[in-house]
């Protein structure tokens, strides 16, 4: 029997390039999150559009991103190349960022939102893919959990520097937008010159996977997974709407990223340590416990729009994604073959694409029609019905 590992041996023996590729993420969250905690405000206060605007906004860009992965992830298999597809994506999210300072009406806003959001659907799944074929079996849940930990900090100090500038600017949403293009670039670069992709094997073939055969490769039990993931989707709406609800409180304009700073810190905090958990625990149990979370994050914030109860939903929020997310996308490398991971995960996020653009364009309608909680009440009776698909999971899996 071996050792146990510890956490620091867990650490030391995470591949180099796992580390890389959670940096790039770190670097490209921080110019996304300048601009993402700050642009439903601007789009409120600025150009004085509806909920219902915001949450279709936000909807229609994460499931474009979401959707793409399918044709990433497919075009990586067949190509059997993960590395420059993914340098494509961060490049397309990288050029897009300036258009963000230069816009002055939704359409336009909407408009770098989904080509900003085409660009990470073209690296998510290539680059998940990639995780999966340079860490070893055994630390692939922790594998996961750092790389989102450093992506993670990347969107809580995205928003700490968007603060500080917009107190140190006056408000001014388009300076901090132009800052926001540096560490974009930055992250193309660390890619192209920090990682460096495995060899094929000298014998594989390209492997087509929208042939039947091998889309009947992927079993029962993934697409399992995939209906878990598109329902936590529907339960976990744009987090844009978070920052509605602190604006309703009456928070200072300024200080408002700061919500975001929070949840993405708890996020960060948790997303490695829940990942190592996952590679010990049973994954069911796990989500089942993310799931309630989650609810008691929605009733928090439905309760009240107050400052206490808006930080305290949204570090229970931060802590859900941090013990689910990257344990999702365990799940999926462990239930799709390896020479089709890359379409698997494009069906995950293609089922999760049109999930969150439901929920986002959902919460949108009722924020606006009914109140910003029953919007969060809504969240909470989805997380019950995710529940239940996780029960009738767990009860197939056993039979």
């Amino acid at each position: 029997m071996s050792d146990p590992i510890t956490p620091k041996s867990t650490q030391r023996q995470i591949p180099p390039a796992i580390w890389v590729l959670g940096f790039v993420s770190l670097l490209m969250d921080i110019s996304s999150e300048m601009i993402h905690s700050l642009l439903p405000l601007f789009l409120a206060t600025a150009l004085g559009v509806s909920a219902l605007t915001i949450g279709l906004i936000e909807g229609v860009a994460e499931a474009t991103a979401l959707i793409v992965k399918v044709f990433s992830g497919m075009l990586s298999d067949y190509l059997g190349k993960r590395k420059w597809l993914a340098i494509t994506g961060y490049a397309l999210a990288a050029i897009t960022k300036p258009v963000f300072a230069l816009a002055s009406s939704s359409g336009a806003i909407m408009g770098a939102r989904v080509l900003d959001r085409i660009g990470k659907g073209i690296r998510g799944a290539p680059r998940d893919a990639l995780i999966a074929d340079i860490a070893p079996p055994g630390l692939r849940g922790a594998s996961f959990g750092l790389r989102q930990a450093l992506d993670t900090v990347g969107a809580f100090v995205g928003p700490l520097l968007a603060a500080g500038l917009m107190l140190l600017w006056a408000n001014d949403f388009r300076a901090v937008f132009w800052v926001a293009v540096i560490p974009a670039f930055l992250a193309v670069a660390l890619l192209i010159f920090g990682v460096k992709e495995p060899q094929r094997a000298a014998d594989a073939k390209p492997v087509n996977p929208v042939q039947r055969k091998n889309l009947q490769r992927l079993s029962r039990a993934y697409w399992w997974v995939v209906a878990i993931g598109a329902t936590f989707t529907l339960a976990r709406f744009s987090e844009a709407f978070l920052v509605l609800r602190a604006q309703q409180g009456g928070m200072t304009l300024a200080l408002i990223p700061l919500v975001m700073m929070l949840m993405s810190m708890v996020y960060a905090a948790s997303a490695y340590p829940f990942g190592k958990l996952s590679d010990k625990m049973s994954h069911l149990k796990l989500l089942a416990l993310g799931l309630l979370v989650l609810i008691a994050a929605d009733l928090a914030l439905a309760w009240s729009n107050h400052w206490s109860m808006v930080l305290l939903g949204v570090t229970l929020w931060g802590l859900h994604m941090g013990m689910t997310q990257g344990l999702l996308a365990t799940m999926v490398a462990d239930t799709a073959p390896a020479d089709l991971r890359g379409t698997a995960y494009g069906f995950f996020n293609l089922m999760s694409g049109i999930a969150m653009l439901i929920a986002s364009v959902l919460a949108g309608l009722i924020w606006d029609r009914l109140g910003a909680d029953y919007t969060f009440y809504a969240g909470a009776f989805f997380c019950l019905i995710a529940l239940l698909v996780i029960s009738k999971y767990s009860i197939k899996s056993n039979t």
